[in-house]
């Protein structure tokens, strides 16, 4: 078994924020670890562009090992199997054990499928993004006409950025659309779906699928044989045999300082924890970068930790995949190019700060 320090288990966006302070300034003392699924993190906000056409893979995606060698930082090539919160051991689908004086949690998370009757329909979820580009791969040799579960930011981005690209697409919400952002950013993104030939059911939860139809209720709604799922974030399953205390959703409930409720030499942050005020989205993720730092940092030393306020709050920028973007900040909205050419800057901007040679 591999001992370490401090472990930092997945690759998401807090923890690429974490590895990339401490490229630049002392990182803490101790044997540290970083355990992610492949040699690369793929970047979320550019999988509209990717999935358009507008960038190659290599433009949204990071190579760890650089990074890790700058943070000197062991990197760990894995997938967890299990957890043992009290042990703090890591255990692996390969059948090795790594255990951690401090472990911290950045592992996103899966996406609840509909119970399913039948093949007739094939299934592709937005997350892990690289099994998913893998099946789109084999989609694009056959287009044919789809529907996208996700009445968020993902499913919108997602459904504009395929209107061209397939013969036609359904995007149900089980709620109203982008629900929580900007009234005026809902009707721009309501106006610009339909204009694409995107046809949108809102107030249509989607509670099974019964060989190639969609069912809401008893009602079928949809027929077809391609669903791209894009909301219903589902903890890991074996989230839920860790110890670890959880919300009621599963997601590892955590105190302000970003601490595990139950075990304080756990840290989760990112789709994995649930904390009041804290949605799953990858800017929140982004945010907790500097407080993780400083309160990693702190735990190894001894120090106080310092508690993490999240912001009510967001600019949101969505992709509308020819180029431009909608903006939603407070009640006020506005779309087009400019807005696009910003999200391009920021996302690259993301991508090139995490690129350091070590």
């Amino acid at each position: 078994m591999s001992r370490y320090d401090l472990l930092l288990a997945g690759a998401g966006h807090a923890h690429l924020g974490v590895l990339r302070r401490w490229a630049l300034v002392e990182r803490p003392p101790g044997r540290i670890g970083v355990l992610a699924l492949g040699p690369d993190a793929w970047y979320a906000g550019m999988l509209p562009g990717l999935i358009s056409g507008r960038f190659s893979e290599a433009d949204c995606r990071v190579e760890l090992q650089p990074l890790c060698r700058a943070a000197k930082v062991e990197l760990i090539e894995g997938e967890i199997a299990a957890l043992d919160a009290d042990a703090r051991v890591l255990h692996l689908v390969d059948g090795r054990s790594l255990a951690a004086e401090w472990l911290s949690l950045n592992v996103g998370a899966g996406m609840a499928i509909p119970p399913q009757q039948g093949d007739a329909m094939q299934v592709l979820a937005a997350r892990p993004i690289g099994a998913l580009l893998e099946g789109w791969r084999q989609w694009q040799a056959e287009p044919r006409r789809m529907a996208i579960l996700g009445g968020g930011a993902g499913g919108v981005e997602l459904a504009l950025a395929l209107a061209d690209k397939v013969p036609g697409v359904a995007l149900f919400c089980g709620g109203p659309l982008l629900a929580g952002l900007a009234p005026g950013l809902r009707l721009r993104a309501l106006g610009l779906l339909r204009q694409r030939g995107v046809q949108v059911r809102e107030h249509c939860p989607i509670g099974r699928i019964e060989d190639d139809w969609l069912l809401s209720g008893d009602e079928p709604v949809w027929r077809g044989r391609r669903l791209l799922l894009a909301s219903g974030a589902r903890p890991w399953p074996w989230l839920a045999a860790s110890g670890l205390a959880r919300d009621a959703a599963g997601f590892v409930a955590i105190r302000p300082t970003l601490q595990s409720e139950s075990h304080g030499q756990i840290f989760a942050v990112g789709d994995s924890a649930s904390l009041d005020g804290m949605r799953r989205s990858g800017r929140f993720a982004v945010r907790q970068a500097p407080v993780l730092t400083a309160n990693l940092q702190a735990a190894l030393v001894g120090r106080p930790l310092r508690p993490y306020r999240a912001q009510w709050q967001s600019l949101a920028l969505l992709a509308t995949g020819d180029g431009g973007a909608l903006l939603g900040w407070h009640d006020w909205s506005a779309g087009g190019q400019l807005y696009g050419r910003c999200k391009d800057w920021l996302d690259r901007r993301f991508i090139q700060r995490h690129r350091l040679a070590g």
